[in-house]
């Protein structure tokens, strides 16, 4: 098949999904639950795309759940973004030195 055609295709494809709520949503939304659904939307997809990623990030799934377990417990402390990402990746990396 044409390269350039999946192109197009896939540009239609896109636009299309992206256009289609504005054409057919002219009012604006007042049902709570799907208010609720999406303002939360973009969180559940972020979490699940990055949630595999975080299990098989390094050779043995045991060493992943310790830098995961240490980015949550460090996240329930409230300590900021980049020390909770410093310190999972010491820890992933220091339990495959271990294991």
């Amino acid at each position: 098949m044409n390269v350039y055609l999946c192109i197009v295709i896939m540009s239609i494809v896109t636009y299309t999904i992206r256009m289609l709520p504005l054409l057919v949503l002219r009012k604006e939304i007042t049902n709570r639950f799907i208010l609720s659904f999406l303002h939360y939307a973009p969180y559940v997809t972020l979490a699940v795309m990055t949630f595999p990623g975080i299990l098989y990030c390094t050779d043995s799934l045991a060493t992943s759940l310790v830098g995961f377990g240490c980015a949550v417990t460090l996240t329930l402390l409230k300590l900021g973004l980049v020390p909770t990402i410093v310190f999972s990746c010491i820890a992933a990396y220091i339990a495959q030195l271990v294991v």
